[in-house]
This record gives C-alpha cells, sequence and structure tokens, in this order.
C-alpha cells in the first residue's frame, strides 16, 4: 500500500515538474584526471562523519569497485541527507591504499574536490546535499607520487 501510494505521488510530482524531496534520488559522479587505466577504483560513499574517509565499517555505506576509467560512475539512489565521497585509485589491485611515508602512492579523491593539504578532508569539506533531484559530483583525482 505504501509503495503504490509513493509512486503515485512521484507520478504526480512528475507530472508538474517537480520532485519530491523525500524519496531516494539518482547520485553519479564523473571522475576526472585518472592517470592511467591499471587496477580498480574504489569508491566509499557515506552519512556518517565518523566513517569518513575510510567507510569499510559503515554498516550504511555504498562501497564499490569499478574499473579503472575516466568518465561517469552510476552510484545508485540515496535517500535525501549529507553524503561524502573518498576515492581511491588502486592502480596495483591490492584492494587498499598504499602510501609512503604517509605520502599516498595511488591516486585519491573526494566529492567536492577539496583542497588536501596533510590527511584526508573533513567530512565537513567533502559533503553535498542530496534533496529533491538527481546529483552528480565531479570528482578529480590527485597523484602526490
Amino acid at each position: 500500500m505504501k509503495a503504490g501510494r509513493a509512486a503515485l505521488i512521484a507520478a504526480m510530482m512528475a507530472l508538474t515538474g517537480a520532485a519530491p524531496i523525500d524519496l531516494p534520488q539518482p547520485l553519479s559522479m564523473d571522475l576526472l584526471g585518472l592517470r592511467s587505466e591499471r587496477g580498480k577504483v574504489l569508491v566509499c560513499v557515506t552519512r556518517r562523519p565518523d566513517h569518513f574517509p575510510d567507510c569499510r565499517a559503515d554498516p550504511d555505506r555504498r562501497y564499490f569497485s569499478v574499473p579503472a576509467k575516466a568518465g561517469d560512475i552510476g552510484l545508485g539512489s540515496l535517500t535525501p541527507g549529507k553524503y561524502a565521497i573518498a576515492i581511491i585509485h588502486d592502480e596495483n589491485g591490492n584492494g587498499r591504499l598504499d602510501t609512503f611515508a604517509g605520502i599516498p602512492r595511488e591516486g585519491v579523491g573526494f566529492s567536492r574536490n577539496p583542497v588536501l593539504r596533510f590527511g584526508a578532508p573533513s567530512f565537513k569539506a567533502a559533503s553535498f546535499s542530496v534533496a529533491g533531484s538527481a546529483v552528480e559530483q565531479d570528482v578529480r583525482l590527485k597523484y602526490f607520487l
């Protein structure tokens, strides 16, 4: 019954051109600056600041491992709220970020492309809102070594 009601509301909103703000909305990202197509791109989407940037322990995370290629990547639909994306270009395919003296040896990127200084940005610096319409994040990878 609830699903039918939600579908009816969504259909009515679509006819009027409005988007229901409490229904899940599509999220995608455009991956920019990939230096090679070796390995995988590990993508972590979370809405919990205490699980950013490594959201593997977040029970509500969205975690993807996709082929390393530039371009648009669909990340499914998310309920309204604040989210942040963290990306690793896992060039050697070992499933983790390799570092040398604390400096990433593989590419990293974050939603909203915050300035990277010493370590990962805060959740606040990388967070964006999902509410009422599809969201696309352009994420530029940065390589330090």
